[in-house]
């Protein structure tokens, strides 16, 4: 009987099956090389945009920062001329305010009453002086209500008091001592508030000097 030797033909198949494998798995690992590159570019790409991204906002960002340090300086500067106007315009307002306090006190004060301190805070006054009896003081709020630049007078001390000794007040003749507060006011007509009448028995308005006053001419 013919015996046939099969062992190099599946020798050879087997050896074409082992090239052909090496051969896909070559081929399987330079797509995976391939593939993985390519992915690595992309995202590489995409992380380089953003970073230009962030670059370009952060740049953005520090243009606007800087635009805002300028607006708060701007701002600042803008309180403190605020602040000045307000000054100037409140000493100017008050230089207006004293002409006309003192004017009203030369109008409203009357007769038997002298004032000795004139005290100014704010938009009060205080008015410390003597008087004969309790109808001059009486009076002279009255004409304080009436003078238009001197509001709400309130009498918080009135009691007959001996002579001080540093004033060059006749205690016998004003034996009363009296602390008026008001409220200082802007009428709206000034011109109004000038002439409007007051009490018949008010005249010119008497400040007593104390031991140590000088004259304006004297302190020069």
């Amino acid at each position: 009987m013919a015996r046939i030797n099969l062992l190099p033909w599946r020798v050879e198949r087997r050896k074409q099956r082992e090239r052909e494998f090496y051969m896909m798995l070559g081929f399987s690992t330079l797509v995976g090389i391939l593939v993985s590159a390519l992915v690595w570019f992309y995202y590489d790409a995409q992380v380089s945009g953003q970073n230009d991204r962030n670059a370009f906002l952060a740049s953005e960002i520090e243009g606007v920062k800087a635009q805002n340090r300028e607006i708060d300086q701007l701002d600042k500067k803008k309180e403190h001329l605020l602040a000045r106007k307000k000054v100037i315009e409140e000493l100017q307002s008050n230089r207006s305010q004293m002409v006309h306090l003192f004017d009203s006190l030369a109008r409203t004060i009357p007769d038997g009453v002298v004032l000795t301190t004139i005290k100014q805070e704010g938009n009060s006054v205080t008015l410390q002086g003597r008087s004969q009896s309790n109808v001059r003081v009486s009076t002279y709020m009255r004409n304080i209500e009436g003078s238009g630049w001197m509001t709400n007078p309130d009498l918080s001390i009135i009691e007959a008091k001996e002579q001080d000794k540093n004033t060059l007040i006749d205690s016998r003749a004003l034996p009363y001592v009296f602390t008026i507060k008001a409220k200082l006011s802007k009428p709206e007509s000034t011109d109004d508030a000038r002439h409007r009448p007051i009490s018949p028995t008010s005249g010119k308005a008497v400040v007593a000097p104390s031991a140590d006053f000088k004259p304006l001419s004297e302190a020069n």
